[in-house]
């Protein structure tokens, strides 16, 4: 019986969907960066392993862990800060191995079961909507410190997208806009010096076009230059010959805009919408409001990290290292997608055999 309820479960469309961005990434991947590989090849691996097991699990059975998952982020998050590597000035990745996981990337889906949980189990007041502001404040600062700035700004999202998913009262949501504007010159202060200057100069990236503007630009040259069916895979001038900057990460919609051209980068968007419309379908068959709310919040998530992703790497929005899920490398991003992914297949309603 079972097994029954899982293949009734499994959606087909979707893994292929998935499947369809995480291939393309790959083939991206050894075009611009392939020093990557093999090593790659083992967080995909581990990602297809978290995904297949997770999946399989019902989102009632890991709610139940959802207080677990919020002490757990915070004790990674502490660990990452005082034992983490530090690389140009960043503490965010701890060596396991011969992999380098980024616990700030892993602990956003845990997080979002804790708050689906949170903000659904009791009805919420006053006192207990700022109890879960509080509790976001936390692990949204530790990351914030580390300092990983696109990463804060998605763990925010995703708060926002679950909350907007309950029946809480959205005069809290008016408040907490109100009180993010009073704290405003605060936040600005965290930020790091370069982390000031992106959002400054990316009205205007010519201003200063060898320095905090020089990503930008090369991007957005990397873009038009594919024109309709790119240069070829291992042609780019801008990617192999190294103008551009993080080109297998925080630029690879360029990457494969220019390799590939509009065709490829638009079946890059067509397979992230195709995900998109997977996960409205399954906040309309939820099997709970917290699941509905957990899918919720995964989905804006998603959204958001895409739209940043892209509208940064055509110099729409300033540069704050936001990857595309499942295409820009970076294995813990990859295993946090698969995660997120996985649990959001288990909230669905389950069909009976």
């Amino acid at each position: 019986m079972q097994k029954i309820m899982i293949s009734k479960r499994l959606d087909i469309p979707f893994i292929v969907g998935i499947g369809f961005l995480v291939t393309l990434s790959i083939i991206v991947l050894r075009s611009v960066a392939p020093s990557l590989f093999p090593l790659y090849f083992l967080y995909l691996i581990l990602a297809i392993l978290v995904f297949y097991f997770l999946f399989q699990i019902d989102f009632e059975v890991i709610s139940l862990f959802s207080r677990h998952f919020y002490i757990g982020s915070i004790v990674l998050l502490l660990i990452t800060l005082l034992i983490g590597q530090v690389t140009r000035g960043a503490v965010r990745w701890i060596p396991i191995g011969p992999l380098t996981i980024q616990p700030a990337e892993i602990v956003r889906p845990l997080l979002l079961v804790f708050f689906a949980n949170y903000l659904t189990e009791k009805e919420i007041n006053l006192k207990r909507f700022l109890n879960a502001v509080g509790l976001l404040a936390l692990p949204a600062f530790l990351i914030l410190v580390q300092p990983s700035l696109g990463v804060a700004v998605i763990t925010v999202v995703g708060f926002v997208g679950v909350f907007l998913a309950t029946n809480v009262q959205k005069k809290y949501f008016l408040f907490a806009i109100l009180v993010f504007l009073a704290l405003a010159p605060i936040l600005w202060g965290i930020l790091a010096p370069y982390q000031q200057q992106r959002v400054l100069t990316f009205m205007n990236p010519s201003q200063d076009p060898y320095g905090t503007g020089y990503n930008a630009i090369q991007s957005m040259i990397s873009v038009g230059s594919g024109r309709l069916l790119g240069r070829g895979l291992g042609r780019g001038v801008q990617t192999q010959l190294a103008f551009l900057p993080e080109k297998h990460t925080d630029f690879i919609f360029a990457a494969v805009a220019e390799e590939l051209g509009f065709v490829g980068a638009g079946l890059l968007l067509a397979g992230g919408f195709f995900i998109l419309i997977k996960l409205i379908l399954i906040i309309e068959n939820s099997s709970s409001p917290a699941a509905r709310a957990y899918v919720s919040g995964f989905f804006l998530t998603f959204f958001v990290q895409s739209l940043v992703h892209v509208g940064m790497n055509l110099g729409l929005l300033p540069i704050t290292g936001v990857p595309f899920p499942l295409v820009s490398a970076g294995g813990s991003s990859l295993l946090a997608s698969s995660i997120g992914l996985a649990i959001a297949m288990g909230a669905k309603r389950k069909v009976p055999a």
